[in-house]
């Protein structure tokens, strides 16, 4: 601290890329994590990717000293992956797995399995009440046919709804992780823009790393540069996102960022690179017609993912339906010849038999295609009417409109009657 009434924070961000058995050199890089975390002096560490619990509680053993206080979240089928280590004392801890996260036939990319969500954390910082929240957002395999862009857009506008709903009450709010968005991308805007929190990058005043804050860089060894197309240099999407309150305002003195392959080893920490960021008190602010164009541009996103969803879903329900009239013709045909005085089969059986499979194997097919979509769709349609009302309160509010009061200020009783049942007794 600086004085009495600065504190200053030291917050570490990384994606671990920590998958037992195929992520390359995972236990070396976790004893690299470890002995980083332990050297520096950082309050609050959230990492990603850490898949396997015994390579955190080996983290957890390793930083007891420096960071007496963790929280792993478990999601999914594998884990979300998220881990906190802090060195202020975490009161509670929650998590919200997202509604929408890929596809489970889509088992190569795996993000399905890995229950995407965010974890919050509240610590006490001195007498502040700090909310931190580490998330990690679907994956972008294809930035021209991205086929998962809805479920991100999604992603993040529960990411936001979570944060506003969960942090009213907080001194300090701070977001970091693997958001697997660019600066300038939808999500990107929706979540900045309506949370009010702010980008460490854009917002410090000394910067140090690699050019334009990229975290995934092509000369990282453990990427291949093709997949960084046509971004030669790299991406930037790993974030620490913060905002202060009406009390406290937060400000970021400085920002870092690994460089590649660390000293002294001849691989680096991840196929990302690590945050740092050393956060004191600053502002913030919100412009809510921006905001309006951002909620819009989200909704008419999700409308296109909804339109895509629903065409899915009529696809196999017609195919569903022509797999039922194949099967009902088959046992049709398989009929005849007991209507024909047990004339013989007209088919050979082998074949009959094969096509009976085959169109039950498409009734089983389409029917579990259908309940999915169906699931995607109402996923859908609950984001869609979500953003629907907050588009139309913000344009109320820039109308001028006075928000919705309170029940029991709104049903106050008329001198000599009776209170109003709504309003509770005191």
């Amino acid at each position: 601290m600086a004085d009495s009434n600065t504190i200053r924070l030291r917050v570490f961000s990384l994606n671990c890329w920590g998958i037992r058995y195929l992520s390359k050199h995972c236990r070396e890089r976790y004893a690299m994590i470890g002995e980083l975390l332990s050297r520096e002096e950082h309050d609050i560490v959230l990492l990603q990717e850490v898949w396997s619990e015994k390579d955190f509680l080996c983290l957890k053993r390793k930083l007891s000293s420096t960071h007496p206080h963790s929280h792993y979240f478990k999601s999914g089928v594998i884990g979300s992956g998220m881990a906190t280590f802090s060195r202020h004392r975490i009161h509670d801890a929650f998590l919200y797995r997202y509604s929408l996260n890929g596809y489970p036939y889509m088992a190569h990319h795996g993000d399905w399995f890995g229950g995407k969500a965010v974890g919050m954390v509240i610590l006490n910082i001195g007498r502040l009440a700090a909310h931190v929240y580490v998330t990690h957002l679907h994956a972008e395999y294809c930035r021209e046919k991205d086929s998962y862009l809805p479920h991100r857009v999604v992603q993040a506008w529960e990411l936001q709804q979570f944060i506003r709903h969960t942090s009213s009450g907080a001194d300090l709010v701070i977001l970091a992780g693997d958001l697997n968005l660019h600066p300038q991308d939808l999500g990107n805007r929706l979540l900045r823009t309506y949370t009010g929190l702010r980008d460490s990058y854009t917002e410090t005043a000394k910067f140090d790393g690699c050019e334009d804050g990229i975290t995934l860089i092509a000369d990282n060894p453990f990427i291949n540069p093709k997949e960084l197309c046509p971004f030669e240099k790299g991406i930037r999407i790993d974030y620490i996102l913060y905002k202060g309150s009406g009390r406290v305002s937060i400000q970021c003195e400085s920002l870092s960022t690994t460089k590649g392959s660390v000293p002294d080893h001849p691989f680096p920490y991840s196929d990302h690179e690590a945050l740092s960021a050393d956060l004191q008190l600053g502002e913030q602010d919100c412009a809510l017609a921006e905001l309006v164009d951002i909620v819009t541009e989200a909704r008419t996103e999700v409308k296109v993912g909804l339109y895509c969803a629903e065409r899915m879903r009529y696809t196999a329900a017609r195919t569903g339906v022509m797999g039922m009239a194949l099967l009902l013709l088959e046992l049709a045909i398989a009929a005849v010849p007991w209507l024909a005085l047990r004339a013989d089969q007209p088919f050979p059986r082998a074949s009959f038999y094969l096509l009976g499979v085959l169109c039950f194997a498409i009734l089983i097919t389409t029917f579990l295609l259908y309940i999915f979509y169906t699931m995607e769709v109402k996923a859908l349609q609950g984001a869609e009417d979500q953003m629907r009302l907050a588009v139309g309160s913000l344009q109320e509010r820039l109308r001028g409109f006075p928000l919705a009061q309170p029940l029991n200020r709104l049903c106050r009783p008329l001198e000599g009657q009776d209170p109003c049942p709504l309003e509770p007794e005191e």
